[in-house]
């Protein structure tokens, strides 16, 4: 277990939860400002600890990039430890810089009309889409993915927040549910962003280039 990488992970995740949390109270739950809170705080921890550990952040990205035997299993255990963590210390210091209720407004949960399965499928798709993103441009566009990256954060948070909150990280939902006291939801968002990931994999499979072909 490489716990360079794995430090890096935790506060890379501390990190990246800490702008986009402290974006989403600023502005009032502005999507706009949710979205690029969130996508720029990920390019800030891919910029500062990407080259360290690969820049996961995301149980669900870890978990693809398992998958795909691009991480061992205790490495990737030891990541996705580290990214609960990382989390639950950005929502925690939330909580000392103001108040409990405060952290629970920024909960993953359902919007406009939308049931807890709606919501699971929804943020299973969302995050099949990502993490195929992550998978691609990282393996045959490296020099683009710190960019791309990110970008596909922004866009996913535009279309998502109204209807879901936007997750596709289990890591940030249980950060704000576990510090907000707020855990009526959290199974879709643990459940559906795993899901995704692995179908996200699976399409990266189905439709990657042969290495010798490349």
């Amino acid at each position: 277990m490489d716990t360079r990488r794995i430090g890096a992970e935790a506060v890379g995740t501390f990190t990246f939860f800490l702008i986009g949390l402290m974006a989403a109270l600023a502005s009032g739950g502005s999507v706009i400002a949710i979205a690029f809170g969130f996508g720029l705080g990920l390019f800030v921890a891919i910029m500062a600890f990407g080259a360290i550990s690969g820049g996961h952040f995301n149980p669900a990205v870890t978990v693809g990039a398992y998958l795909d035997k691009r991480i061992d299993s205790q490495n990737a255990i030891g990541y996705i430890g580290a990214q609960i963590l990382g989390g639950l210390a950005a929502a925690a210091l939330i909580l000392v810089m103001t108040s409990q209720a405060m952290v629970a407004k920024t909960v993953t949960a359902p919007g406009n009309g939308l049931d807890d399965l709606r919501v699971l499928a929804v943020e299973t798709v969302f995050t099949a889409i990502f993490v195929l993103v992550i998978l691609t441009t990282t393996k045959w566009a490296p020099n683009h993915a710190g960019f791309a990256i990110p970008l596909t954060l922004v866009a996913i948070h535009l279309a998502l927040v109204p209807f879901t909150g936007s997750s596709v990280n289990p890591a940030r939902s249980i950060a704000s549910a576990v510090i907000g006291a707020d855990l009526s939801h959290l199974w879709v968002y643990l459940v559906g962003p795993v899901v995704g990931s692995v179908l996200g994999w699976a399409v990266y499979r189905w439709f990657a280039v042969d290495e010798a072909e490349a």
